[in-house]
């Protein structure tokens, strides 16, 4: 409390051929050539993981697409072939699409356009009529007849893509959370493997925690920039403050652990399939050490090369 000792303490200065994978233990080949425009056509039996694989690709910065119908795919590929701004794109293709048979002739239009992997998901019979159990969720196909028995005509009629699909994935062992983890293992680039976008923000515990937060740290343990009257009215972007604040050695202490520490957990979230953390950090009024702190530890993140954006919600505008 102000009063209770010295407010004003002193810092010290200070394109190979896709190969074919089955199941969680096979091992994770390179699909695709790193070049600049790529296309996963991503297909295979409804209850294999389809649309979390989509979402998958969607978190490495694939632009996604589903049921886009099989006659526009061509031009579909053209303008990602052409595009400066999507490098890379997913589509879905599922049982429901009408043009099936064709799929191989336009597979053969698509390909000199741009990279194209075919990933087909699979899954055994029991393994896919436990799912639609346990979800309760109908067949595409319909409820005319059992799910083992739309099982075997999706079969069938998955067939002719099935055959020239580049890449089989088993997703019989699979949860969700390691279908994402093989996806990013086995489609991300090295530097899309630190996709997720980590957001940073300060905030006044006197206006209350934000409750977006997943990560909460408090740093009025640091003294108070408050009640140095020429820093009262600024903000802890003004590099005055922004001085004052890490000047103390405990704030080069508290930053560094900090940031080791989520260098340490962002990989782990993202493997959990997690593409989205906001690191709150809060201080009496989220006008000086909040603000100071969290651009550094931004400034930080994105040298360690992941996606960061920073917001003040208490800051004075």
């Amino acid at each position: 409390m102000p009063g209770d000792q010295d407010p004003t303490p002193k810092p010290q200065q200070h394109n190979a051929d896709a190969s074919r994978t089955t199941g969680p233990d096979a091992g994770q080949p390179s699909v695709l050539p790193h070049t600049q425009h790529q296309l996963i056509i991503l297909t295979g039996m409804s209850g294999a993981g389809k649309q979390s694989a989509l979402r998958a690709f969607e978190d490495l910065g694939y632009y996604s697409v589903d049921n886009l119908p099989l006659e526009l795919i061509p031009q579909f590929a053209e303008l990602i072939s052409s595009s400066s701004e999507i490098h890379r794109a997913a589509l879905g293709v599922d049982v429901r699409e009408a043009l099936l048979d064709r799929f191989p002739q336009i597979l053969k239009q698509v390909q000199p356009l741009l990279p194209t992997t075919v990933l087909f998901l699979d899954a055994a019979d029991d393994v896919l009529v436990r799912r639609y159990s346990e979800t309760r969720r109908p067949h595409p196909l319909g409820r005319d007849e059992g799910v083992l028995t739309q099982i075997h005509t999706e079969r069938r009629r998955l067939e002719t893509i099935r055959n020239v699909a580049g890449v089989l994935l088993d997703t019989s062992r699979f949860n969700v959370h390691e279908l994402r983890a093989h996806i990013h293992a086995q489609f991300g680039h090295e530097s899309q493997q630190q996709a997720m976008l980590v957001s940073v923000m300060s905030f006044g515990f006197k206006n209350g925690v934000p409750p977006e937060a997943d990560l909460l740290l408090d740093v009025r343990f640091l003294p108070n920039p408050h009640f140095i009257p020429e820093f009262r009215h600024k903000t802890g972007q003004d590099a005055g403050v922004a001085e004052y604040v890490m000047g103390f050695p405990q704030t080069s202490e508290f930053l560094d652990r900090t940031t080791d520490m989520l260098l340490f957990l962002l990989p782990h979230y993202v493997r959990e399939g997690k593409s989205y953390l906001t690191v709150a950090l809060g201080c009496t009024g989220g006008q000086h050490r909040s603000v100071a702190l969290a651009e550094e530890l931004a400034t930080r993140l994105h040298h360690a090369g992941y996606r960061v954006k920073t917001s003040h919600r208490d800051m004075p505008r």
